[in-house]
């Protein structure tokens, strides 16, 4: 509810964001306050393990708070990360194969669509192929249209790919810097770093235009993307000298316009309002450079709209960390 009051004091038509309570005295009453300022719902769930029951609890609360889609992501960590060995990142693809088997019918008998992000787990190539294996009108994706640069893929192919799959969207523009192992990758503000923002929303708008745009301004240090390492290939055996070339053409090619920022640097207070001014830059170019704004509060009632998503929720809300 804090959140939801927050961003509306932003400018944004919407949010996306774990339930605080499934409870039906809850739910209720975020859908009317929702209701009440003009936003829209998003709903970020977890995909079930084994019993379903959980996961089908979440979908009708969902529904109950007015969300119009879901959000999951099949892996919590990075892939270079997490994984040692191809075995052990094969036995994940199928662990998330049946996580999804078990979704699909719950999301049917609910008719509520759910998006999966590319969350630095799944090439371009293997998530669309997992778009065509569970085919639904109720299943697609979260376009995160800058994680994929971790796992070398070409930002462009993969939204011009994606874009037909996508339920919602995690738009960023991205910054990166060399660094001995590979390169460091980072959220800016939009229209600062490496990525062509207005070809991105027009491709996302013209494949799939009930699709809200989430923008997911993520303020902390760098991410080491270890690129010319040996544990780093080792669950991609179909990656090629061809990918790691290109991914490293285009950080070479889109040098930051200053140094990464590393906000860990600074105290709690200013990372806070390192973090705010970023998004607000971001809602600033999407409203004079690529003509979002809240549906509800635009003149042009034709125009896009924003949403914002936060990490994950704290007791504090000045220790909330803040996404858009």
């Amino acid at each position: 509810m804090q959140f939801l009051e927050y961003c509306y004091s932003l400018g944004a038509g919407g949010i996306q964001t774990e339930l605080e309570s499934l409870e039906p005295e809850y739910t209720k009453r975020l859908r009317q306050r929702a209701e009440e300022l003009g936003m829209y719902l998003e709903v970020i769930a977890a995909l079930p393990k084994e019993d379903a029951a959980g996961f089908e609890h979440t979908v009708k609360a969902a529904k109950e708070a007015g969300a119009i889609c879901l959000r999951a992501a099949c892996l919590d960590g990075r892939r270079y990360e997490t994984f040692a060995s191809l075995d052990e990142w094969k036995s994940f693809v199928d662990a998330s194969r049946a996580k999804i088997s078990r979704t699909l019918p719950l999301l049917e008998k609910h008719r509520m669509a759910m998006g999966i992000e590319n969350h630095k787990d799944w090439t371009t190539d293997e998530l669309v192929a997992l778009m065509k294996e569970f085919s639904s009108e109720y299943f697609g994706v979260c376009m995160d249209t800058g994680n994929n640069i971790a796992l070398l893929d070409d930002p462009m192919d993969l939204v011009e790919r994606l874009a037909p799959y996508a339920v919602t969207t995690h738009i960023k523009d991205m910054g990166a810097e060399e660094y001995s192992d590979g390169f460091l990758l980072s959220e800016v503000p939009l229209g600062e770093g490496m990525l062509e923002m207005k070809r991105i929303v027009g491709t996302i708008a013209k494949a799939r235009p009930t699709a809200k745009f989430t923008l997911e301004m993520i303020t902390r240090n760098p991410l080491k993307i270890p690129c010319l390492t040996e544990k780093y290939w080792r669950t991609f055996p179909d990656r090629s000298g061809q990918s790691l070339a290109r991914t490293l053409a285009l950080v070479r090619a889109h040098q930051p316009r200053r140094p990464l920022e590393r906000p860990e640097a600074l105290d709690r207070p200013a990372q806070a309002k390192l973090e705010e001014n970023n998004v607000k830059k971001c809602l600033a170019y999407a409203r004079e450079q690529l003509g979002l704004a809240p549906l509800d509060r635009a003149k042009n009632p034709s125009r896009r709209s924003w949403k914002l998503s936060p990490g994950p929720f704290r007791n504090n809300f000045e220790e909330m960390k803040l996404r858009f």
